[in-house]
């Protein structure tokens, strides 16, 4: 009875669950949709980069764009497409609450998170110049490049045969809605909460997971 009810409770958990997946270019504004969602609507956030970022720090190699890209492709082609992103679903999927995964990089990331329901990928995008002043301004150890160098980077990301690699030109294509972000920090919330009403309707008609979903 005790393994029934514990059974009962994770069912219901998942059932209410929302999972947004965040995709789109270098700079766009995938972090503030995190901060707002998290701050504002109680998501609990999981990051490709910062599991990426463990994992270099772990084989004792520096922290930078080019081990991001190589220990990420690494992880998924010694395990599956969507390994990454399958492990912080099931860490989302065990704490039973609305979450928000950062930054989806792969089309089998994407079409594996399809597969488990409750899911809505949300792709953003900007110019890149404005792009690049966002980047300078955050100084992190994999953004302290040229314009030049970023807009290379951008470039060996954006598309790729390889399904183990890099594709963000195709999850942007693959996203359920898509964000232009040249604007205010108010104006990027504003199309955040019009995209959580189109889900709750979505959801309450008879898409994705549960109608009684909270945002």
């Amino acid at each position: 009875m005790v393994e029934f009810i514990i059974f009962y409770k994770f069912v219901m958990k998942y059932k209410f669950m929302l999972i947004i997946g965040i995709t789109g270019t270098l700079g766009s504004g995938k972090g503030t949709i995190v901060d707002y969602l998290v701050k504002e609507k109680g998501f609990l956030h999981f990051s490709v980069r910062a599991f990426i970022a463990e994992e270099i720090v772990h084989r004792g190699m520096e922290v930078d764009r080019d081990s991001m890209v190589v220990v990420a492709n690494d992880l998924r082609k010694n395990n599956s497409p969507s390994y990454i992103t399958d492990c912080l679903y099931e860490k989302a999927l065990f704490l039973g609450k609305n979450s928000i995964i950062e930054s989806i990089r792969t089309p089998g990331e994407i079409y594996s998170l399809q597969k488990k329901g409750g899911f809505y990928l949300i792709a953003i995008d900007a110019d890149p110049k404005i792009r690049y002043r966002r980047i300078s301004l955050r100084n992190s150890e994999t953004d302290n490049v040229s314009f030049e160098t970023f807009l290379e980077n951008e470039r060996r990301e954006m598309e790729s045969l390889d399904p183990n690699a890099q594709n963000i030109g195709k999850c942007i294509e693959l996203a359920d809605y898509k964000l232009w972000n040249n604007g205010t920090m108010e104006e990027l919330n504003r199309q955040v909460e019009e995209i959580l009403l189109e889900i709750k309707s979505d959801r309450e008609t008879g898409g994705q997971g549960d109608s009684s979903l909270t945002i």
